[in-house]
């Protein structure tokens, strides 16, 4: 006998049957005696039912079938075991089909696993379910109750945030992942490079880059290409540089890694070369590489390249996907190119490619900034069909264009069917009803989101303090302003400071907006451009020009001097405060200029009467290729009007609507008017206006009135101050001129119907004032007051030079009509303005020029004096009535006598 198998004969112990005869013994091998029999046991029918419902389990999660599995799990396997594999199949089809629901009630019968115990696998697709089904705090919990971590835990919790660009806790589980003693793997690595770059942390990049060397990670092709884009990201462009021209072998991601960097920062030339460098070593570019190209060249303004690189990408094959239409129609919106944004929308639709969520909200932005209503609408229904009306982003954006298309109820809408509302949300109606000026029921939104969960942020803030600001509460906006920090823990930015200082010069404070600013500098409170282009304007009159050099000084100390909009603003404030050398020396040493800058220093050359100047920079800006626009024009047509070149600017303004479809602008009927007028073709400049496609305005009307004022057509001057008063019905300097042009042409009844007993405070309305600014104080002068004892060292002087220019109006050869805005000087004294200029001849520095403001259009009398001062003393006096801005020199004005 074998040792390990016993032969036995049973050939007496087997039955013999017919044909079944053996002719062999009937052999068995039995175990080694010194094993045991067991008996197998058959299944029984409740473990064989388990089998099946799990292999049903398996197979309906394969399928998606998630609420048929939970159902099956709830209804057959309750209070019962189910495997391990099968647990973890069924939390895998909640990651491929993203159900959180169903995720949560898999979770829910975690105990029912066989042998659970603490399971860093099961916890870890737990993590990875609950991270990529949009619930990070839940996984997050679940990672945090783990005793036992592995390198894939951590990767799907790391994975989680990074997916959501919540690139902090990246950095904080990385760090704390390695002091654990866990080694990282190749894949982890690039997702945290990703975090150091969008983070800036390049120091802590730097020793994961190191890692990645001593690990041997350092030639695999992704993680070199996530190296790249860190230091590009973290400011170290050149870094990324060396690595890329390092890298053995190259592939699409890394070109487009490059690229992007020098898009980043403006390099687009740099970005292109790459771009044609790639095509030449054999790669070509994806719809990606071109979408960065595309973005890039839009983010620097220059769209019609990146319109030409849409097209080089359809020739090269490569259809535009949604990503590149959104970067064109976002592109033309940022650049102020709104309609062909617009354009652009509909061609990507008849291109049979469906917006996003983002290129809807693109369009729609631009539908706001245009408050075009109709073509918002449109869109609204495209998002709609396509199912984008839901989408956040898209709510939002609907919320504004309805807001600012002034649709507060369809914003409102908009605002109730949102189901979970964000703080942009809030902020968007919020901002609605505040800039319409329905702050209460701002106000009640306002206090409604603390009851909605929702934390109210600086911008929500600041949308109520600009609201009050604009609706003139400017106590209610101040108390906001002050309470936001305590009430709210919010602290107040830069912005919140810009509400209330553009508020105030709104409302016409200056002085409050510069102690504002003052004191805004004091707490260390950085302005900005916001800050500075709501400040200047303030100070955009003669009173102004010492704040406007000290405005100027603080921005050369900054560095904000040398920014586009600034420049342009500080070139409009000097022109306008009498200063147009300065404004000339920041326009010429401009490195570049946009349409705003050429019209600012246009407009302020018309301004001072310096028409060959403003005529000699539109001829440049014809030979620099910039486009005019209606304010140029606009400009040049009173250009033309103080040239006394007529047909030029006839032929300026026919030009504008034979190259343009678009309507007459009202704002070039004042100037035609102007043109004709100022060259005494009243007759003309008359039928010009009966024959405006729009009615005209009380700018028109006045401007007919001053030309027939100068050249003496009583019967003009009487229908357009007739026309004026009907537009400004209530004005009592238009009816008082207009009882002066009855006087004049016989008509003493009517005359007499206009002298109606008025109130004191509407008396005060016509009586003139002027003010000036000695030694950093201004003085205020009215018509008729008398000199006090320190004003008697100038009475002589005042009436002598005062007789001297009555004579000289004799003498002046005006012949136009005696029609003047306040009372003659026998009846209410000596006029303001000549008080002011004579108090600072006696008290302020003869070198300096004198800037006198005044209410009321200067008359003859007092224009004539002002010139003889200047003659007489050398003294160059500034001086803004309601018609023009007078600077005087050497006896002569820069308005040539038409006023």
């Amino acid at each position: 006998m074998e040792s390990s198998v016993a032969m036995l004969n049973l050939r007496s112990q087997t039955p013999t049957l017919p044909g079944l005869e053996r002719t062999q013994p009937l052999t068995f091998k039995i175990p080694n005696p010194n094993f045991s029999f067991t008996k197998k046991v058959p299944p029984s029918k409740s473990e064989e039912r388990c089998s099946f419902v799990e292999h049903q389990l398996v197979q309906l999660s394969n399928q998606g079938k998630l609420k048929e599995a939970v159902g099956l799990l709830d209804s057959e396997l309750r209070g019962r075991k189910i495997k391990r594999s099968t647990y973890i199949s069924m939390l895998q089809a909640c990651i491929d089909v993203n159900s959180m629901s169903e995720g949560r009630k898999i979770h829910a019968h975690i105990n029912s696993v066989v042998d659970f115990e603490p399971d860093p696998y099961i916890g870890t697709k737990l993590v990875s379910m609950f991270s990529r089904c949009d619930d990070l705090k839940e996984a997050r919990r679940v990672f945090d109750e783990m005793s036992q971590r592995n390198i894939f835990t951590w990767s799907a919790i790391i994975g989680g945030y990074a997916r959501e660009g919540l690139w902090a806790p990246v950095t904080e589980l990385f760090a704390r992942m390695i002091q654990e003693g866990i080694t990282t793997d190749a894949f982890l690595l690039p997702k945290v490079l990703q975090a150091c770059g969008n983070l800036g942390l390049l120091r802590m990049g730097r020793t994961i880059h190191s890692m990645a060397i001593r690990m041997g990670f350092d030639g695999l092709l992704h993680v070199y290409n996530s190296l790249m884009a860190m230091y590009w990201k973290s400011g170290e462009l050149n870094t990324a540089r060396r690595l890329f021209d390092q890298m053995p072998l190259r592939d699409c991601v890394s070109w487009n890694t490059m690229i992007s960097g020098y898009c980043a920062f403006n390099q687009n030339e740099e970005a292109l070369k790459l771009f044609y460098q790639m095509q030449v070593e054999g790669i070509e570019p994806i719809p990606m590489t071109w979408n960065i190209l595309i973005a890039g060249y839009n983010q620097v303004g220059n769209c019609d390249f990146a319109l030409e690189l849409l097209q080089r990408m359809k020739s090269h094959g490569c259809n535009p996907d949604v990503y590149t239409w959104t970067a064109m129609i976002s592109g033309y919106s940022q650049n102020n190119r709104e309609n062909e944004a617009l354009s652009l929308f509909v061609e990507m639709l008849l291109a049979g490619i469906k917006p996003n969520g983002l290129t809807v909200t693109s369009a729609l932005s631009v539908c706001a900034d245009m408050k075009n209503l109709r073509r918002g609408m449109e869109i609204h229904s495209v998002g709609v069909k396509l199912g984008w009306a839901t989408n956040l982003l898209v709510a939002n954006a609907l919320i504004d264009t309805y807001a600012k298309c002034g649709k507060l109820e369809s914003a409102r809408v908009v605002f109730d069917a949102v189901p979970e509302r964000d703080i942009f949300t809030w902020n968007s109606m919020i901002a609605g009803y505040a800039q319409a000026g329905f702050c209460g029921k701002a106000h009640d939104l306002f206090c409604q989101i603390e009851s909605s969960g929702i934390r109210r942020n600086t911008v929500t803030w600041n949308i109520m303090i600009s609201g009050y600001m604009k609706s003139g509460d400017e106590e209610q906006a101040l108390e906001l302003f002050q309470e936001m920090e305590t009430r709210d823990g919010v602290n107040r930015n830069t912005s919140s400071w810009n509400a209330i200082i553009a508020g105030s010069v709104q409302n016409g404070h200056s002085d409050k907006a510069l102690q504002i600013f003052r004191q805004m500098l004091s707490l260390s409170v950085r302005p900005n451009q916001v800050t500075m282009l709501s400040i200047l304007p303030a100070y955009a009159n003669l009173l102004g020009a010492k704040k406007v050099r000290e405005l100027h000084a603080y921005l050369f100390h900054v560095g904000l001097d040398s920014e586009a909009a600034i420049a342009n603003s500080l070139i409009d404030t000097y022109s306008k405060s009498g200063n147009i050398s300065c404004a000339r020396i920041i326009f010429d040493r401009m490195l570049f200029r946009d349409i705003i800058s050429w019209n600012s220093m246009i407009a302020g050359h018309v301004l001072h009467g310096q028409a060959k100047s403003a005529k000699a920079l539109f001829d440049r800006v014809m030979s620099v290729g910039v486009t005019p626009d209606n304010i140029t024009y606009t400009s040049m047509i009173l250009t033309y009007g103080l040239l006394g070149v007529v047909t030029a600017g006839v032929e300026l303004f026919s030009s504008i609507y034979e190259d343009s479809p678009s309507m007459p602008a009202q704002e070039h009927f004042s100037p035609m008017v102007f043109l004709f007028g100022r060259s005494g073709r009243v007759r003309e400049a008359m039928e010009f206006i009966e024959n405006m496609d729009l009615a005209p305005n009380s700018a028109v009307w006045n401007t007919l009135f001053t030309a027939c004022r100068i050249h003496g057509n009583i019967t003009l001057a009487v229908y357009a101050m007739e026309k004026l008063n009907e537009l400004e019905h209530g004005n009592l300097t238009n009816l008082k001129i207009l009882e002066q042009l009855y006087i004049l042409e016989g008509r003493s009844e009517e005359a007499s119907k206009l002298r109606k007993p008025v109130s004191t405070n509407r008396v005060m309305e016509t009586l003139g004032y002027s003010c000036i600014e000695v030694n950093n104080l201004v003085y205020q002068f009215f018509t008729g007051d008398r000199p006090t004892p320190c004003f008697k060292s100038m009475d002589a002087k005042v009436d002598n030079f005062a007789q001297e220019s009555k004579m000289t109006r004799h003498d002046s050869g005006f012949r136009g009509l005696h029609i003047y805005e306040e009372e003659g000087e026998d009846a209410v004294g000596i006029h303001s303005e000549k008080l002011a200029i004579a108090f600072s001849l006696i008290n302020n520095d003869s070198s300096q020029p004198i800037r006198v403001v005044k209410n009321l259009r200067v008359c003859l009398d007092c224009h004539n004096y002002v010139k003889l001062i200047s003659r007489v003393y050398g003294q160059e006096i500034l001086l803004k009535d309601t018609s023009s801005l007078h600077h005087f020199k050497d006896g002569t004005c820069s308005c040539g006598d038409f006023w």
